[in-house]
């Protein structure tokens, strides 16, 4: 009898002594099934994007741009794509680009910059608000080029870089290395040369690296700002080239415009479209408004198909 109850203390000690270790071992299998399971539609309780896929029709998105690519971004699932390893000229989309090289460097934002004729566009000719005389903070520099497209601004922020003009497009070409951009070149930093090319899938690439800069996000998301110039404290008002940043039906936390004869009307945006992050990626899109039309098209398709899909 005493032998039996010698054995029975020992098993329990035993158990006593294995269980934490079980009990431990079962926690870390669920943490790891929850961590596998986390993502951004369970979360928030959204559809994961690749059910949601199989809810949309490609054929029934008419757009009038002919490359075009939407991102779930959260997911990193794409949604629609067309020609999206096409490489086009890529005009004023550039200058997201060149606000990332500028804040990378570290410089004084508070550095006054005049604008001279150097800065001029000789390529196409475009007008300026920034005549020449024209004195802005380095910061009123990238505003102004983020939010209006100003070439001026952009040609004098590279000017003004440390080496010199040609030394800030080679730092573009090796910061569009290292993001992987591989298809895409830099000539210029405003965008004017047809020779700035690149392609749907490289620029969602930009799209994601420029969304890491809080001073991008925050001025390419303003709908109207202004800049002075310091000569005498005029102020120039201007309006975001995006005119979707305006709208209250829209929720947009990055946009850049551009357009060039070769490159036709392009736009990339980060947005929420019934609450799940989307980067769109429009190139060479028909006419002036047709980028727009192809943002609301592609915003009212996604709705429909989460409805369809819940």
């Amino acid at each position: 009898m005493k032998k039996s109850q010698h054995i029975f203390a020992l098993l329990m000690l035993l158990f006593l002594a294995i269980h934490p270790l079980l009990a431990a071992e079962s926690g870390a299998g669920n943490v790891q099934k929850t961590r596998f399971s986390t993502n951004a539609s369970s979360i928030s309780g959204l559809i994961p994007a690749k059910i949601l896929k199989k809810h949309l029709n490609p054929k029934s998105l008419y757009l009038h741009s002919s490359t075009a690519l939407v991102l779930d971004l959260n997911e990193g699932v794409q949604l629609y794509g067309k020609e999206t390893n096409k490489q086009m000229p890529i005009a004023s989309l550039t200058k997201l680009m060149t606000a990332m090289v500028i804040l990378d460097a570290k410089l004084d934002l508070n550095k006054k910059i005049r604008i001279k004729r150097k800065d001029r566009d000789r390529l196409r000719g475009s007008k300026s608000r920034l005549s020449y005389g024209t004195i802005l903070t380095r910061k009123d520099m990238i505003k102004i080029a983020l939010i209006a497209s100003e070439n001026r601004a952009s040609k004098a922020l590279a000017r003004t870089y440390p080496g010199g003009y040609e030394a800030f497009i080679r730092q573009m070409n090796r910061k569009a290395k290292t993001l992987h951009m591989l298809k895409t070149v830099f000539k210029d930093p405003s965008g004017l040369h047809s020779g700035n090319i690149s392609t749907a899938q490289d620029l969602v690439k930009l799209v994601k690296a420029a969304s890491q800069y809080p001073l991008i996000r925050k001025m390419t998301a303003t709908g109207r700002s202004y800049v002075t110039d310091l000569r005498a404290g005029w102020k120039v008002e201007f309006f975001n080239t995006n005119r979707l940043v305006r709208r209250k039906n829209w929720d947009i936390s990055l946009s850049k415009t551009g357009y060039i004869a070769d490159s036709g009307y392009c736009l990339v945006m980060q947005t929420t479209i019934a609450r799940r992050d989307i980067i769109i990626v429009l190139l060479n899109s028909w006419g002036k408004l047709s980028k727009f039309g192809d943002s609301n098209r592609i915003k009212r398709w996604l709705q429909r198909a989460e409805k369809r899909a819940s």
